[in-house]
């Protein structure tokens, strides 16, 4: 189940107030600047920074090459993107 549009353009980090990338095929939004994830489960983010998960150098590196390669969605970017 994908985050509803509308949702996913208000949607910051709870930690640095920053926008996140939102990989639908993995459920999970991701802080590039933290390297922390956020699960989504069956359509909800779960934006508890004590549930984020602390993301290693290997799968940050992954998950950058993935959202230049349009893998990803950022959030508080408006329907333009």
């Amino acid at each position: 189940m994908t985050l509803d549009p509308l949702l996913i353009e208000v949607l910051a980090c709870p930690e640095d107030k920053g926008p996140l990338l939102y990989f639908a095929d993995e459920d999970r939004l991701y802080n590039p600047r933290l390297q922390r994830s956020y699960e989504v489960r069956d359509g909800i983010p779960v934006m508890l920074i004590d549930e984020a998960t602390t993301v290693d150098a290997a799968e940050h590196s992954r998950l950058m090459a993935k959202a230049d390669a349009g893998g990803a969605r950022s959030t508080g970017e408006g329907s333009g993107s």
